[in-house]
């Protein structure tokens, strides 16, 4: 444990803390007494108040049942006025509803700020809570850290005093997280941004920061309603500029450069950072080496950029296209999908950052015509189901929208299932396609016809949406759960005795239909918009999708995402000649069985 016991000590250590949280210089000395002697005296200036009549309407704007006035003067220039606030509860989301299952003090101090009658059933009250406590948590991020898992948000609730701060588009104070390396603890520090008289009502602005008025709205609806009725559920199409925002810029290749490409040679000289290529590819047609310059095939797992370099050397070929993350990137991916308006493939998507007046809407709208209203936020660009969320809480989804770039999709409430007598009833499965792009002008692409499977280990319900292993099919990278494995031509034999009605030979002409649509979608705009003609390149895409019950009791597909250089183990594990054929098919030209044109 480091000890600090200087000034000096503190902010070497804090400083970029308090200069990113926006706290005051003049308040950082005060800051770091409080935080040796463990002083928490907000009492010294401020009365918590309960509210027990809330009938004039009030309920809409305040998140509980407390609010905070101040018992003096408070002028904001004075040095004293910055205050600890304890977290009554720190949490992750999978685990909150075990948690107030299990602490009975936590469940009844909660039922204490929101008004809740302890003497429920209590499964009851934790079904209240979760669906209030979003009126009143708040999260932070730990950033820089190697593993993904320790960067996503962790989210807790502050005590009674953080608690009764109301919001206000005029706000008095503000309230920040602060992590106190010394104690390795973290507090939130309350502290004014203009001078308070006593009697006032402390107040801070809970949508900080948001300077779009109709997105602020959307941020606020969890305290103030707001009908959203009057936006359009359609979405506006993008600018080639956002296409571009986040992502590194990439060169496009000189075609002229690539007229007269250099004739294949008999075996050629491959370069791989996917140590499954280099173990796996057996064809004596190609040579692995260890130096990227001298070679034919660049197999690359980071992005690659300078295609316009790259066509200085016309004989290389490398796996991936210009602009392939319009398909690789979720948020990039549903913008590509819609070009195809006639379709039935993709799952309603919204974008949370740019498109949430329209979700909104769109939400309001299923939710005055009585339907239900399930949905499962994603990021981005994270794999393995991390920090997902399924729930019909537009509360819960506005919260979790602040966390991160995301995109809100309509939850597939009727899903084919597939049963499992190990597992007591029919499960959700996923499946996963390895598609092959070979060519952008014109469109040549390719379907490994050997599919990979992911199973969840419950019976599919629409309930107990935290429960990892009845909702989510990803289950290799979470340790101690069981892993289904089933090969294709398994998963077909139990298919025809599970859905004798229904022939998988014609689902799965379904499946390639989309496939095809999606990198027709593609292809459709110039980049940075789609994805670029460029000779040199070739790509390996997965592509995951769930099959869903329409109201005519048809089978339709349904895209999920396409993953950038997925992890091919399983299929190198099922299939020996996986690479062989792929290779093949890519680089040589050749036809192959389990390689289908779509």
């Amino acid at each position: 444990m480091v000890h600090i016991s200087k000034m000096e000590d503190f902010l070497n250590i804090h400083k970029d803390q308090l200069v990113s949280s926006g706290i005051p210089k003049y308040l950082w000395r005060t800051l770091y007494i409080k935080l040796m002697n463990e002083t928490f005296d907000a009492s010294s200036a401020f009365d918590l108040l309960r509210i027990e009549d809330d009938s004039d309407g009030g309920e809409d704007v305040i998140q509980s049942r407390l609010i905070l006035q101040a018992t003096r003067h408070i002028k904001v220039t004075e040095s004293e006025h910055i205050y600890l606030i304890d977290h009554a509860w720190t949490y992750r989301i999978q685990d909150a509803r075990n948690q107030l299952l299990s602490h009975t003090g936590l469940r009844e101090r909660l039922c204490d700020v929101f008004g809740l009658d302890t003497s429920q059933d209590k499964h009851e009250i934790v079904d209240q809570l979760f669906n209030l406590m979003w009126k009143i948590n708040n999260y932070y991020s730990i950033r820089n850290t190697v593993n993904v898992e320790d960067s996503l948000p962790v989210w807790y609730i502050m005590d009674e005093v953080g608690t009764a701060v109301t919001h206000s588009d005029k706000p008095n104070c503000r309230i920040v997280p602060f992590v106190y390396i010394n104690e390795k603890i973290t507090y939130s520090l309350l502290f004014p941004i203009t001078d308070i008289e006593e009697d006032d009502i402390i107040c801070r602005d809970y949508a900080e920061g948001v300077q779009d008025s109709s997105r602020k709205e959307a941020i606020l609806l969890p305290w103030v309603h707001k009908s959203f009725e009057d936006f359009s559920i359609t979405p506006p199409v993008p600018s080639k500029e956002y296409f571009l925002s986040g992502h590194s810029e990439e060169s496009l290749p000189n075609l002229d450069n690539l007229q007269n490409k250099k004739n294949v040679s008999d075996v050629l000289k491959v370069y791989s950072q996917y140590s499954l290529v280099t173990s796996h590819l057996h064809s004596n047609r190609f040579q692995i080496v260890d130096n990227e310059d001298d070679t034919d095939i660049m197999w690359f797992t980071e992005h690659f950029k300078d295609f316009n370099k790259l066509s200085e050397t016309p004989h290389k070929f490398i796996n991936q296209f210009p602009f392939e993350y319009v398909l690789t990137v979720k948020d990039l991916l549903c913008i590509t999908c819609r070009r195809k308006t006639d379709q039935n493939w993709l799952p309603i998507t919204y974008n949370l950052l740019t498109e949430l007046p329209n979700f909104l809407s769109y939400y309001q709208k299923r939710e005055s015509d009585g339907m239900e209203n399930y949905w499962i936020v994603k990021p981005y660009n994270l794999a393995r189901s991390l920090d997902m969320h399924i729930t019909d809480n537009i509360d819960y989804i506005l919260r979790i929208s602040i966390t991160g770039p995301k995109i809100v999709q309509k939850y597939i409430t009727n899903p084919v299932l597939f049963y499992r007598p190990e597992c007591e009833g029919t499960v959700k499965f996923d499946i996963r396609y390895v598609i092959l792009l070979k060519s952008v002008e014109p469109l040549q692409c390719f379907v490994y016809k050997n599919f990979f499977l992911r199973f969840a280990n419950k019976p599919f319900e629409l309930n107990e949406f935290e429960d990892y292993e009845k909702h989510f099919t990803v289950m290799n990278y979470t340790e101690n759960v069981q892993l289904k494995h089933m090969k294709c031509n398994d998963f077909i034999l139990n298919w025809k005795i599970q859905y004798p009605d229904n022939d998988w030979n014609k689902v799965e002409q379904s499946i390639f239909k989309m496939l095809k649509e999606v990198l027709e979608c593609a292809i459709i705009e110039k980049p940075p918009c789609g994805i670029a003609h460029s000779p040199q390149s070739r790509s390996l895409y997965a592509v995951d999708l769930m099959l869903e019950w329409t109201e005519d009791k048809e089978i339709q597909p349904k895209i999920l995402e396409v993953n950038f250089v997925p992890d091919c183990a399983r299929a190198c594990d099922y299939y020996p000649d996986f690479y062989d054929d792929i290779f093949g098919v890519l680089f040589l030209d050749r036809k192959c069985d389990t390689i289908l044109p779509l």
